[in-house]
């Protein structure tokens, strides 16, 4: 049988800080615990092993359902490098690596595990760090034949001392999801993580930053024309959210800062939204991969990708300028290419709808709106 990939989940620990118990926290529809063992499943890990202590009995129904292996340590008082050393025990030749996540960390993004398991197989190395903006982050991708030599360490620092060692044999990775530094220890934190829990599909400014750049590499001016849409789709949103639309910012935001990361390849949008969708940000994707080519339903309100195209189609470079200087230069260029020219003609004829449409709900003109937006 190949060797797979395994995971092992601490949740031995007291909790103390958090003066609940984390495991059993509730984040959106499932507890900690299941959020942990879901975003490995959905990345294709299936050998799952957790490990408990701390009130191990209320988590046996839980770990029934999850049908999981259960690793008990009974010295979790100890200090959690006690739980990876349990849960490291038990790997063996089925096991070609296995991640180390902390049940405290349940947000990582399921393609963030499927690009760390892409990296263990194509990058020289034995470990596999996820970075955010340079700082690493859980889960590492530990190869298998370390296990035992991590068993052997008895210095400081639990599993990052003993990682250290083999320092000359990692590999970091980067990778736009923050999530890989946020932990649940306080009451606070769990706030945090709970109102972010539902919105993963939509990254962050900071993340879709780390994508377009340390991930990416997407080139400058198409990373400020990326700005200057978001910009424009934002006031756009909140001008139509006064007249009673219920546009949700962050992801027009989202939206106008990556419409264009595959502005280099050809069919860009749908490259750009087949990216996207691999990153696990499916509702941006949504909107990106109809910002260029856009049918648009009359009888229905004004929906975010109609204010995203409009957006794009307002601003040349990184500057807002109106519909027709958009569209004047680019018709004048292809005047002599029938096909293109008719694309680009549909294309205005579709930004010019939009506009009429989110002209009739403000109940002014978009000149008025906009003004002498950047």
């Amino acid at each position: 049988m190949k060797p797979s990939i395994a995971a092992i989940i601490l949740a031995a620990g007291l909790s103390s800080r958090m003066r609940r118990f984390k495991p059993l926290l509730s984040l959106g529809n499932e507890t900690v615990l299941e959020r942990a063992c879901t975003l490995f499943r959905r990345a294709g890990v299936h050998d799952i092993r957790v490990v408990t202590g701390h009130r191990a009995q209320e988590l046996e129904p839980l770990l029934k359902k999850l049908d999981v292996r259960v690793v008990v340590n009974p010295h979790y008082r100890e200090g959690m490098f006690s739980s990876v050393a349990a849960g490291v025990a038990t790997v063996g030749r089925e096991v070609e690596a296995f991640f180390v996540l902390p049940v405290d960390v349940p947000l990582v993004r399921s393609a963030t595990v499927r690009r760390l398991v892409t990296a263990f197989r194509t990058v020289p190395g034995n470990i596999v760090y996820p970075c955010f903006q340079g700082e690493r982050g859980h889960p590492p991708l530990i190869h298998a034949g370390l296990a035992n030599k991590i068993l052997l360490w008895t210095g400081q620092d639990g599993l990052k001392g003993a990682l250290a060692q083999w320092e000359h044999q990692a590999c970091d990775m980067e990778v736009a999801d923050s999530h890989i530094l946020t932990d649940m220890d306080t009451p606070a934190d769990y706030r945090l993580l709970r109102k972010r829990a539902g919105s993963l599909d939509i990254p962050t400014e900071v993340e879709c930053r780390s994508l377009l750049g340390a991930v990416l590499g997407v080139p400058e001016p198409i990373v400020r024309h990326g700005e200057a849409v978001a910009r424009l789709s934002v006031m756009l949103g909140k001008a139509l959210n006064r007249s009673g639309a219920r546009f949700d910012l962050p992801l027009l935001e989202a939206a106008g800062l990556l419409h264009d990361l595959a502005r280099t390849e050809s069919d860009h949008a749908l490259t750009g939204a087949r990216l996207l969708q691999d990153q696990g940000f499916g509702a941006v994707a949504n909107l990106v991969a109809s910002h260029m080519d856009l049918v648009v339903n009359e009888s229905k309100p004004v929906s975010a990708a109609e204010v995203l195209y409009l957006a794009d189609k307002l601003v040349k470079e990184d500057r807002t300028v109106s519909l027709e200087q958009r569209f004047a230069a680019t018709m004048e260029r292809h005047a002599d290419e029938p096909t293109i020219l008719k694309r680009i003609v549909s294309r205005r004829e579709t930004a010019l709808t939009i506009r009429q449409r989110m002209e009739t709900k403000l109940g002014r003109s978009l000149a008025e709106v906009i003004g002498n937006a950047p």
